[in-house]
Formats: C-alpha cells, structure tokens, sequence
C-alpha cells in the first residue's frame, strides 16, 4: 500500500498541475485580500465573508481541486492500461483505492484549507466581511478548515470512483459540479440534502453558529450534514473499490 502511495504522489504531483492547483487555491486567499484592502474596516455585517466563502470556495475552488486530482488517481493506469499490473499485486482492493485516495488528499487537502483559514482571517481584518463576534474567530477558523477538509475528503471518494468509471470522468465532474452543485442546490432547498455543498455549508454553521448565523436558513442541519458526508465517502469508496474488483482489466 506504501508504494502504491508514493506512486500515486508522483503521478499526481506533476509540476504543471501543482501550479495550476496553487493558483486556484489562492485565488480565493487574493481576492479577499484586494477586497479588504478596497473597502477597509467595516464590522456590521459579515455577509460579505460568508457569500465570498460559499460563492467561490466552497462552490468552486474545493470542487476544482478535488476533481483534477481524484478524477485522474487511476488515470495514468487505465490510459497506459498498466491498472492489471496493479491489480495483479498481492494486495486487497480496498488498500489500492485507499491508497488512491489517500494520495488525492495529501495534495489537494492542504491547499483547500490553507485557502479557507487565510481568506477567513482576512476577511476578518475587512472587506466588509469582519466577523460579527470576534472573540470566536479561532473557532470560525476551525469550523472552515474542518468543514473542507471534509468536504474535500467528500468530493474526492466520489470522483475517484468517477475516474474508474468513465476517461472523461473530468468533464462530467465539472458539469455536475457546475449544475448540481452549483444551480439546482442554490434554487431548489431539498438538493442541499444531496449536495456536498450542502453538506460543507451545514457543517460550517454546525461547528459555529455564532460567526456564521446568517447562514441559518440556507443550510441543513449539522447532523443531516454529518450523516452526509459519512455516507457519501463510505458509499462510493466502497463502489471503487467494486467498480476495481469487477471492471474487466486489460
């Protein structure tokens, strides 16, 4: 499982890819920064902050990193149809997808909650996104960082298995991630049940509902998001690790 590991760093850890996942992951991290600097102290209202987390980070920029990552674990295996060499090996399929998984993670997990915690601390400088109670800015910074690194972790277990299921697991991630995600979840109430936007919002509020107050009537209960998110990574890990076990390897 190591070595399947570390294989998977460096097929994934490739230096264009690298780049282009660390310009994503700022890009939230910047835009708070130039927002803050344009509109200057403002502790009123913290909707501007909370708009800026869903609207970008949590819709966009987790999704995107999860999806160029997890979408192509298995993807230089199956395009040079070497994935009989892997599965050959005396190993469980199960430690292969975790492995896979864990690989996916490792980058992409770090650059998502470095982003969030940056763009939350400052915006809680100004922007117009100051928080409300300030005394619990560590506990907002938490409740981000742990609410996407889950929500990465959610993202990543689903397109993984989308990687093994399709070559152009990429592209439908990206409509789904665009429609679902982003459309059908922001109109219609009951999606966000079925929303891994949902779930990460759910759970922002959840672990702090002082800082993030106003996002009470747009989110699931934190035990609903909870649920969630442990069913969605548990279920489709485990169809990896079936689609893995059935799929007729060349």
């Amino acid at each position: 499982m190591a070595a399947i590991f570390r294989l998977s760093i460096k097929q994934l850890a490739g230096p264009w890819r690298l780049l282009l996942l660390f310009l994503l992951a700022a890009l939230p991290v910047g835009l708070t920064l130039l927002l803050t600097l344009a509109q200057g102290e403002d502790e009123t209202s913290n909707s501007g902050y909370i708009n800026f987390l869903d609207g970008l980070l949590i819709s966009a920029v987790m999704p995107v990193i999860s999806l160029v990552l997890a979408t192509t674990a298995f993807g230089n295996e199956v395009e040079d149809h070497t994935l009989n060499y892997l599965v050959l090996k005396p190993i469980s399929r199960y430690k292969i997808v975790l492995a896979k998984l864990l690989a996916t993670l490792v980058i992409g997990c770090p650059l998502v909650v470095i982003s969030g915690v940056a763009a939350i601390l400052i915006g809680d400088g100004g922007m117009g996104a100051k928080l409300v109670v300030l005394d619990s800015t560590p506990q907002a910074v938490a409740a981000v960082g742990i609410a996407l690194l889950l929500g990465s972790l959610t993202y990543s277990s689903l397109f993984t298995w989308a990687g093994l299921m399709s070559t152009n697991a990429m592209y439908y991630a990206l409509v789904y991630v665009v429609l679902w995600e982003g459309v059908v979840s922001s109109f219609l109430g009951g999606i966000r049940y079925l929303s891994v936007r949902g779930y990460t919002l759910g759970l922002v509020h959840g672990l702090d509902e002082r800082s993030f107050g106003e996002l009470a009537d747009r989110v699931i209960e934190f035990p609903a998001a909870l649920v969630g998110v442990v069913a969605v990574t548990a279920g489709f890990f485990l169809l990896t690790v079936k689609r893995l076990h059935d799929m007729d390897v060349p």
